[in-house]
């Protein structure tokens, strides 16, 4: 099976004192990621623990950490080498942090954990794996991976791959041959189990099992039926949305809601990939802090699962996706005269067009101008010979 390019990240890293963190979205293949790393460890003793399962979780109970890791070492049958423990789903059993701290701190034990959600596990870390961890997200398949997975590229030409080359305008000949697979990309998403389906059929259910599995396990924070009812309709009233800055006020009174609750949902579904939401582009980090954002969901799969929209959304959505890999992504809008759909790390601006025309080319170079960003592209989903133009599919 071939592997995710963080694999190889993670697989740097084995050595190192530190924890490694890997954090991300249900469905989007971090369990895989974590056993491929534990069939890499070949010299050191090693043991996996699934925290969905409460039986794994029993052998970490205990007050007296030393005992715990005298438990481990037998279940291992450790000798003085390192001890490498692999951990799925921690978010199930906060406390298990501290007992990393110690085990590392007193015993240089490895350990490569995963967890499904920044929004369970950002009060976990600040204080007890400080300065004793690496963090890392796993999102779903970059494009890049898609190609190196149906063996268009290869694992060099992956991992050499930057922002510099992305911006390079397509031959025709290279964007024929990859435009049926980025139409699938666009229309189910980059979840490694629906990239790997050829039945369309079969995507499609499992994009609904993911939803589904969803609802019934990141949900279940929200205890309150009314809340995870409210949550269900913010993201269906969500959908139709995407690309558009958000009016939270007008949110909130078409559910019915309080604008406090709103946000506080919106950061859920941030916290647990779900969606990102997009602040204005600004030199000010309190204006950009400050200002309005606009919505997107992070796998268009789900996207189309769950709302009716236009062919310009759903690519602009895959686009803004796509640049997320490289950095910061932000907008700029003034007062809904002038728009810029993206800027990547306050350096590059990008335009997003169903089919890009000169017209567009000169509306941006001033835009890019008057913000002082020497870099803009038009980013076409349908091949035009422009100077200046990048395609989607080379993102």
């Amino acid at each position: 099976m071939k592997k995710r390019l963080l694999f190889h990240t993670l697989l740097d890293n084995l050595d190192h004192k530190n924890a490694l963190v890997i954090t991300g979205m249900r469905q989007v293949g971090k369990t895989t990621v974590l056993k491929q790393l534990f069939d890499e460890i070949h010299d050191y003793p090693k043991l996996w623990f699934d925290f969905d399962n409460p039986l794994d979780q029993k052998i970490f109970e205990d007050v007296d950490y030393n005992n715990i890791y005298q438990r481990l070492q037998r279940q291992a049958k450790a000798t003085k080498k390192r001890l490498y423990i692999f951990l799925d789903e921690i978010q199930n059993y906060p406390t298990i942090t501290k007992v990393i701290k110690y085990l590392i701190d007193h015993y240089q034990v490895k350990f490569i954990v995963t967890g499904s959600s920044s929004f369970y596990l950002k009060n976990l870390f600040p204080e007890s794996l400080s300065g004793r961890k690496f963090l890392y997200e796993l999102a779903p398949l970059s494009f890049q991976e898609i190609l190196y997975f149906f063996d268009q590229i290869d694992l060099a030409e992956l991992q050499s791959y930057t922002i510099e080359l992305a911006v390079q305008p397509q031959h025709l000949e290279q964007f024929t041959t990859r435009q049926e697979l980025y139409k699938d990309y666009l229309t189910y998403g980059g979840f490694p189990e629906v990239v790997l389906t050829s039945d369309y059929t079969v995507k499609q259910n499992i994009l609904k099992n993911i939803f589904t599995s969803f609802f019934e396990k990141d949900l279940k924070l929200l205890s309150d039926y009314k809340d995870i009812r409210e949550l269900r309709d913010l993201i269906l009233l969500l959908a139709p949305r995407v690309g558009s800055l958000l009016d939270i006020s007008r949110i909130a009174n078409e559910l019915n809601v309080d604008r406090k609750k709103i946000y506080y949902y919106l950061e859920f579904l941030q916290a647990t990939f779900f969606l990102r939401l997009l602040p204005k582009f600004s030199q000010s980090v309190d204006r950009a802090v400050a200002g309005g954002k606009k919505v997107y969901l992070t796998d268009t799969g789900l996207l189309r699962l769950l709302g009716q929209v236009n062919e310009a959304q759903v690519f602009e959505n895959t686009v803004v996706n796509q640049l997320a890999q490289y950095g910061e992504v932000s907008f700029y809008n003034k007062r809904n005269t002038a728009e810029i759909d993206v800027i990547l790390n306050k350096k590059i601006a990008f335009e997003v067009k169903t089919t890009a025309t000169t017209s567009d080319v000169k509306k941006l170079a001033v835009l890019s101008d008057n913000l002082g960003l020497a870099q803009y592209y038009l980013v076409s989903k349908n091949y035009v010979a422009l100077a200046s133009t990048v395609f989607g599919s080379a993102l």
